[in-house]
């Protein structure tokens, strides 16, 4: 049975997959509330609830003219600058916050044969997320539609580990990352498998700001590769940490926003929600 947090983003993710296919049209708030059998009262009052926004501030926020002039931005700025003026820094969820280290070469090879995995399953506003984690940090965070899939496809990439389902304080203090006041995030330390260019990338995508978006040429010039974009792409597709490691913010050099591992609609909920955040936080307050 489906909770109500999970039942209220169907229905957002429903709205979002048809304003992102419809935004040339500028669909109204009617027209979209009918497609989610709604009435545009209640339509209104759920999608602001959720994004923080108004259904039609959030249409701006995810058309590709939006996201052209977001890629405008001086490569310095996208990856030096932490936040614009106004912004608190409660949600600096970068570098500063974030510390990856890589799987020593006997836990990448021998399948984490010598590992104690915890892991538990959480209902998000963007879905239900598995999150997964060892003694020195989290290992794994993903979204999924079935629980026996997703823990099948965790234990593919430690099979040799030991798992135990339990919520610890590693993975709480980075599903924080989910609420509004990010105020109780704590430093976050990853534990991950990977090459060492794969960690790399990763670590660069944690030096986009919130509320911009980079490409993948950007990537590879931040990491001093820039002919390198399109094996910069298959490292940012094995990304294993959903969310905290921000892949969802790069998109095709044209504006389109491209594909994501857990779902375009939701690569587009999640980009429009930041901008939400971001926007809200430098005007302290919300769009209605």
């Amino acid at each position: 049975m489906n909770t109500p947090e999970e039942l209220n983003y169907e229905r957002i993710a429903k709205a979002i997959d048809y304003i992102k296919t419809h935004f040339k049209n500028q669909p109204n708030l009617d027209k979209v509330a009918e497609k989610v059998n709604l009435s545009p009262f209640h339509f209104q009052r759920l999608f602001t609830e959720w994004a923080g926004t108004s259904p039609k501030k959030f249409l701006q926020y995810i058309s590709i003219n939006h996201a052209k002039r977001l890629l405008q931005t001086p490569q310095a700025n996208l990856f030096e600058v932490a936040f614009e003026t106004g912004l608190s820094g409660t949600s600096r969820l970068h570098d500063l916050f974030v510390n990856i280290e890589g799987m020593t070469p006997a836990e990448y090879k021998n399948g984490g044969s010598e590992l104690l995995i915890n892991y538990s399953f959480t209902n998000t506003n963007f879905g239900a997320v598995l999150t997964a984690s060892t003694k020195k940090g989290l290992c794994y965070m993903a979204f999924y539609e079935d629980k026996t899939i997703a823990l099948t496809v965790l234990q593919t990439k430690f099979p040799n580990a030991t798992y135990v389902e339990k919520l610890d304080g590693t993975q709480q203090n980075a599903l924080f990352i989910f609420q509004n006041d990010w105020t109780k995030l704590t430093d976050i330390k990853l534990h991950l498998k990977g090459t060492n260019f794969q960690l790399k990338v990763w670590e660069a995508l944690l030096k986009i700001p919130m509320g911009k978006l980079a490409t993948y040429g950007q990537l590879a010039n931040q990491i001093g590769n820039k002919n390198a974009f399109r094996a910069v792409g298959t490292a940012i597709g094995s990304n294993p940490i959903a969310f905290l490691i921000p892949c969802h913010r790069v998109i095709q050099n044209s504006g389109n926003f491209g594909g994501y591992l857990w779902g375009n609609t939701r690569k587009t909920a999640i980009i429009g929600w930041e901008q939400a955040f971001v926007s809200n936080q430098g005007s302290g307050v919300s769009d209605q």
